[in-house]
């Protein structure tokens, strides 16, 4: 039988430390119940100590899921610790994650602590998360620029105080499929107790070998992998999960290992995160790009009509590419509606949330011939009724736009919930519409980018807009989606405006 590869996510913790990425705590409900559904080992949902807002989102996350452990990131000190301890304690399996820095350049420059003063608050933080938990992970920040012997010291000491997993970071993409492979196995071999724990690789993608050092690492023996959808993280991003999971699964022949991933999940996951980030997937991205599975070539297109395996290695279906189709309507019932919604992994929070996206489908259903999947997962991602409380809200919109003239956008907006007129003009629709906007709100944020994608095909397609935009050191993205693409871009502004009205993030302070 082959070993069992634990397949560790961290989407709501290092992926959403991307600019822009922050999520909502019910967009992180929504992302870790599609990974769950997905069937990931452990969720890792949050920096409990980051924020009153992450410690509540992680709270919540391991109060929904059941079948996944859930998991917070703690650095090496005591309050970051109880707090992730109280953060996972509704989890029913739960996990801290701790680390610390451990190469030359961190200790004395970062820590500016001593090699021995590590190795003890290591250990402190070992035991204080095991008073929480039995299942405590210990990460050594940088591993990949420190000492050989001194990772050794660290691991043997941590692996003596309790931890059950040990994981190996390249922090800043630095090492090579071939080193990393070398380094992993020499660890294993080296460090007292190594047998009695699961070694761990968390590898980001600077120099774009993320993927293939991971992989390299698990051929040497790591049985956990710490990896993102998307491939989402700091910098470059860090291991896609999807790309690790289809290489295993694809080259059964040389991996001695196997997941318990549902595979058929996997698109679904990278189309939700995708909308809730605003982070698009490029077409040409393995497995889950929009051109993964395309054939444009004729020799390619021969080959695949006469023989699928010709020119693909994986089915498309396998991963979720097979179209589902909403075959709903206009006269269809709440009960169809709240059903597809459940099978897509989507679940509203009351009847009034459900009420007011049936409310927008009906309104969608007159609008589009056809409704998709994908058409519903915007719907749902739309903040109108994701959110309470709105201080910025969208009722009525007009805008005039000609050959020759300077188009114009008057709009009625609630401001705290006070109807407010407001107008402005400018180069085009869109831009005319934000000057409309900013002339009541006067944010003084700067629009860092304005993206525009299709949902589904044809021209009835719901256009997706994503607005980011950066004030005072935050970087926030706003989502809309409507037929009427000026109508979604004044939703995605105002949505992202509404983000920029919550209290600030504070952001975690490294990271593994």
């Amino acid at each position: 039988m082959k070993d069992h590869l634990v397949i560790f996510d961290t989407t709501l913790r290092d992926g959403e430390q991307s600019p822009g990425a922050s999520m909502t705590k019910e967009e992180k409900l929504r992302v870790a119940r599609q990974l769950e559904r997905m069937q990931v080992d452990v969720i890792e949902a949050g920096f409990a100590a980051a924020s009153p807002g992450d410690f509540d989102a992680i709270k919540s996350i391991a109060t929904i899921v059941r079948a996944s452990t859930v998991c917070s990131l703690a650095r090496s000190n005591e309050n970051d610790i109880r707090r992730a301890g109280e953060a996972i304690k509704p989890a029913a399996r739960g996990r801290i994650h701790t680390f610390i820095a451990t190469s030359p350049i961190h200790m004395e420059k970062k820590l500016r602590m001593t090699p021995d003063q590590v190795v003890e608050s290591a250990v402190r933080a070992v035991h204080w998360a095991r008073e929480y938990t039995d299942d405590v992970e210990f990460s050594a920040e940088d591993a990949v620029r420190s000492d050989v012997d001194f990772l050794c010291r660290v691991f043997e000491a941590v692996i003596k105080a309790g931890a059950r997993t040990i994981n190996v970071p390249d922090t800043v993409g630095y090492s090579i499929p071939s080193v990393w492979g070398d380094l992993m196995r020499t660890l294993i071999e080296r460090v007292p107790g190594a047998g009695q724990v699961v070694w761990s690789t968390h590898c980001h993608n600077d120099l774009g070998m993320a993927v293939a050092n991971s992989l390299s690492a698990v051929l040497a023996g790591a049985r956990q992998v710490e990896c993102t959808i998307n491939g989402l993280g700091e910098r470059a991003g860090n291991a896609s999960l999807e790309e690790v999971v289809m290489a295993v699964r694809t080259r059964a022949d040389l991996f001695p290992v196997e997941t318990r991933i549902d595979t058929t999940q996997i698109v679904p996951a990278s189309k939700l995160v995708s909308q809730i980030t605003g982070y698009p997937v490029q077409p040409n991205k393995a497995v889950v790009g929009a051109n993964a599975f395309a054939h444009e070539s004729g020799i390619h297109q021969d080959g695949v009509l006469k023989h699928r395996e010709t020119y693909e290695i994986m089915r498309a279906e396998d991963v979720g590419w097979a179209q589902n189709k909403l075959v709903l309507g206009k006269h269809s019932g709440r009960n169809a509606f709240k059903s597809r919604l459940s099978a897509l992994g989507i679940v509203l929070d009351g009847e009034e949330a459900l009420n007011v996206a049936f409310a927008r489908f009906k309104e969608l259903a007159d609008k589009k011939h056809e409704i998709f999947d994908a058409d519903l997962q915007a719907l749902v991602s739309d903040e109108e009724f994701t959110q309470d409380g709105e201080y910025y809200k969208l009722v009525y919109s007009r805008v005039c736009s000609e050959t020759g003239e300077t188009p114009a956008s008057s709009l009625t907006l609630t401001v705290d919930g006070v109807e407010t007129k407001a107008a402005g003009v400018g180069s085009g629709p869109v831009d005319a519409t934000f000057k409309a906007i900013e002339s009541v709100a006067g944010s003084g944020a700067q629009l860092l980018l304005y993206s525009v994608n299709a949902i589904t095909t044809g021209t009835d397609a719901q256009g997706e807009v994503t607005v980011r935009l950066g004030k005072d050191g935050r970087i926030v993205n706003g989502n809309g989606a409507d037929t009427d693409i000026v109508i979604a871009s004044a939703k995605a502004y105002l949505n992202a405006l509404n983000k920029l009205q919550a209290p600030d993030r504070v952001d975690p302070q490294g990271d593994v």
